[in-house]
């Protein structure tokens, strides 16, 4: 199978070389670059004599809401660039009637909150596509992005400098862009894509230099262009950010210290390729997971905390195939420890995390458009600890074996709005652990109008050395849409045989299915009435199982959402799925021909927001299911008031709560072993069991933040999730294997659940130097087992037992320093 691979690239080698016409942007402005001999002085003031020789960029042009409408004259932008051997430097003179009253909001990095702010977007390549994007607001606070067709990756971070000032009648902004920031050819003449922003945060408005019309195509495609940049070269991008930190866990039985040092590594190795790697990696400080209790059929999925696997991704992230919590997650234990030891032996350690030693990525994409991406990581060997419980000698068994994790990627990108993608991925483990490799090809292929697009891909997975697992599967979809102008739409169909599973480097639920999807489409791009935009879909689905072909259900729905000109967003959906065959519920496999018959459901929701300018603002949304010929109901809300104090201080509280009653679900299989241990159960034997039990949760978060400065604040994170799970006693069922249905069962066991999650933690970060940073870190938290308490109580004592538990403390410290080595061999 890993033949895939190679049969794949011949394929992607033979698609012939497609020309860089586009039909957009015709009219783009264009300015030119003027080098200058002394760098201006980045103090917000404009009077260095470098901007006096540079050209202008005026006469923006409104974005948001209003496309097309100039910008009103109490509102003129006047923009300047100038270079020099070293960097790119920008002037914005912004005017207002009164700037004392512009929203100045203070942020965290790479957030903007409630404040005007000024972007940049720079394209080297001029390729429509992957601009690097440079904010900064109106209280300093920085903010930077690598884009990828029209995504913006806040996670990428550059080192730059910037600055603000006020005068009586304007904003000013100026920026310093160091070469190292960018990644560009070595060629003695240049022409970059550029575009200018300006948020007016009290006009709700957004203008742009070159104008970007919202009837077709992406922003990215509507750049301006930089001209006559003469005689730069690419600088030597290597940057080292090493790092100590320092930890205290306690709690109630020890204490635990731990320490490390190490060091990320940014290295250009062409003017187009980065290679990034971390050494020693510490992720002590990552945010806590928003764990909830799962009663599925499916694992949870996680948001990757973890800078290194959420910056400059974005190749790797194509097809789905890669999910990075894989890589420092739970052991997969093939051979289960728990079925090697004899009845004298007991597992006395067995650790729920692999360590990871170092991980390596390598990015960047061509003049002509060829992305590269090489992903590389290792873990090491993790083992369970068995004690003989009569001769008291102890034994490892492997858990985890050494492992590593490959990706190689290869996206061509054509026509500013088109691509062709192979991506590979691997996983080897030593020794007799299964390995595990995962292909596929991808296409996006829209008109050179950028109004029509053809959207596809081809997976194939094998695994290796696991027997209990099929060997080779695969996967294929294909759709067709517009998505320009007013009405948009699409109709596609795919499947996935019952043998795809990239789930050793991915995520994925279901397979084994095939379906036939759409959506139509409508929105408002120019304001209207009380409106600044809204936008109606429909959606369906319908399903089938892939192997046999068995007709599964379908499913579909009605949404809206919308803006007024008040800033008041709302919106709502209406869904329906029709009775079902639930393949998944029963745990038996989709080949097995076992389903239960989940009801006929009707869902309705809405949700609103108001408007973020003022103090005190308000999201909140609530849903409400009903089935049919069901007993199970279900309905919630969330209510998430904010209030920004002044400029350096806010909260932000949320309260969700959800209700299920009468739901049905799986409990267990009655197999011979259990009955066994239980001969009540020998009439019910091999008997799939489902009990019927409310579902209540309530979720609590508080986040907060206070800045001293631009550079400086302190923030709070608390979420406590509380869900409590009660089985109504004599209403458990078997499920008829012919039908689906479920019949009364003699089962009777205590299934009551009650799971909490709680979580602080307090941030403290403070940018000492550029790109350097000082973290100081606390958590506190508390997760019992879900029996800790009963089901049947209230919140108030559910919170006192909680507290009786043992609870962890972390303090982590943290210190990272920036150094570029071009400034190091000056020193040097």
């Amino acid at each position: 199978m890993r033949n895939n691979f190679v049969f794949l690239s011949l394929v992607f080698l033979v698609i012939p070389r497609l020309s860089k016409a586009q039909t957009l942007n015709a009219d783009r402005k264009k300015i030119s670059a003027i080098r200058v001999s002394k760098a201006p002085k980045i103090d917000g003031k404009i009077d260095d004599d470098a901007w006096n020789k540079a050209e202008k960029a005026s006469d923006f042009i409104m974005w948001r809401p209003d496309n097309g409408k100039p910008e009103p004259n109490t509102h003129k932008t006047k923009v300047k660039l100038v270079y020099d051997d070293k960097a790119i430097y920008v002037s914005a003179e912004m005017e207002a009637p009164d700037p004392s009253k512009i929203p100045a909001e203070f942020t965290n990095r790479d957030n903007i909150g409630n404040a005007d702010f000024f972007l940049m977007t720079i394209n080297p390549n001029d390729d429509g596509q992957n601009p690097f994007q440079f904010i900064v607001t109106s209280s300093g606070v920085q903010a930077d992005a690598k884009v990828s067709n029209g995504n913006e990756d806040f996670n990428w971070s550059a080192v730059w400098d910037s600055s603000v000032r006020f005068t009586e009648n304007a904003w000013i902004v100026e920026m310093k862009i160091p070469y190292r920031a960018l990644r560009f050819a070595n060629e003695p003449v240049q022409s970059w894509g550029i575009n200018f922003h300006r948020r007016v945060q009290n006009l709700n408005a957004q203008f742009t230099w070159n104008h970007v019309d919202n009837q077709v195509g992406r922003w990215t495609q509507y750049d301006g262009l930089l001209e006559n940049l003469k005689d730069i070269k690419p600088p030597t991008r290597l940057t080292l950010y090493p790092y100590a930190s320092s930890t205290v866990i306690s709690n109630k039985s020890e204490n635990s210290f731990d320490w490390s040092v190490g060091m990320d590594i940014k290295y250009g190795i062409t003017e187009n390729f980065t290679l990034d790697a971390t050494l020693i990696p510490d992720f002590g400080q990552a945010a806590f997971d928003n764990v909830v209790l799962n009663l599925g059929p499916f694992e949870q999925q996680f948001t990757e905390q973890r800078q290194f696997f959420t910056e400059g991704t974005e190749l790797f992230t194509k097809g789905g195939l890669f999910y990075s919590r894989r890589i420092g997650g739970s052991p997969i234990d093939q051979f289960k420890v728990k079925d090697q030891i004899t009845d004298d032996e007991e597992i006395i350690d067995s650790p729920n995390k692999v360590d990871m030693l170092n991980a390596v990525k390598i990015s960047g994409r061509t003049k002509k458009g060829l992305g590269i991406g090489f992903f590389n990581a290792i873990t090491d060997k993790t083992e369970a600890t068995v004690k003989n419980k009569v001769t008291n000698e102890t034994r490892t068994l492997v858990t985890n074996p050494f492992s590593n994790y490959n990706i190689i990627v290869l996206d061509q990108q054509f026509n500013q709005n088109s691509s062709v993608t192979l991506i590979n991925t691997n996983v080897t483990r030593v020794g007799e652990f299964r390995d595990a490799n995962t292909s596929g090809v991808l296409w996006h292929i829209e008109d050179k109008k950028s109004t029509y697009n053809i959207d596809g891909s081809f997976r194939m997975s094998h695994l290796s050395d696991d027997d209990t697992k099929p060997s080779a599967g695969y996967t294929f979809d294909t759709s067709i849409g517009k998505h320009a102008g007013n009405w948009r739409g699409e109709i596609g169909y795919n499947f996935e045989n019952k043998d795809f599973d990239p789930n050793d480097f991915g995520i994925f639920f279901r397979n084994n299915r095939q379906r036939i999807y759409g959506f139509l489409g409508y929105r408002l791009l120019q304001p209207k009435g009380i409106f600044n935009n809204y936008g109606v879909n429909f959606y369906y689905n319908v399903n089938f199982l892939h192997n046999p072909g068995t007709y599964v259900g379908a499913n579909g729905g009605l949404s809206f959402w919308s803006q007024t000109k008040k800033r008041f967003g709302f919106g709502g959906n209406l869904n329906f799925s029709t009775e079902r065959k639930d393949f998944f519920e029963p745990r038996q496999g989709t080949l097995s021909g076992i389903y239960f018959k989940a009801p006929q459901r009707i869902n309705i929701n809405h949700w609103g927001s108001t408007d973020y300018r003022k103090k005190f603002a308000v999201d909140y949304n609530w849903f409400y299911n009903f089935f049919r010929d069901n007993p199970k109901e279900g309905y919630g809300f969330r209510f998430a008031p904010r209030y920004r104090f002044n400029n350096r201080f806010s909260l932000v509280y949320g309260f969700r709560y959800s209700q299920t009653n009468r739901d049905q679900g799986y409990v267990r299989k009655i197999s011979e072993s259990y009955v066994d241990d239980n001969p009540q159960y020998t009439s019910i034997k091999d008997d799939i069991i489902f009990g019927e039990r409310d579902w209540t949760t309530y979720n609590n978060t508080l986040t907060g933040k206070y800045s001293f400065s631009a550079l400086s604040s302190l923030s709070l994170s608390f979420r406590h999730n509380w869900s409590k799970v009660p089985y109504y006693n004599n209403n458990f069922y078997s499920l008829d294997e012919t039908n689906g249905n479920l019949v009364t069962s003699i089962y009777n066991e205590d299934h009551n659940r009650n799971f909490n999650s709680w979580n602080i933690d307090l941030n403290y970060v403070w940018q000492f130097a550029p790109g350097s940073q000082l973290i100081a870190f606390y958590r506190n938290s508390i997760n019992p087992s879900d029996n800790f308490a009963p089901a049947d109580i209230g919140f108030a004592d559910n919170l006192s037992r909680l507290f009786e538990q043992d609870m962890q403390h972390t303090f982590s410290l943290r210190l990272v320093y920036f150094i570029d080595y071009n400034n190091l061999k000056n020193i040097l």
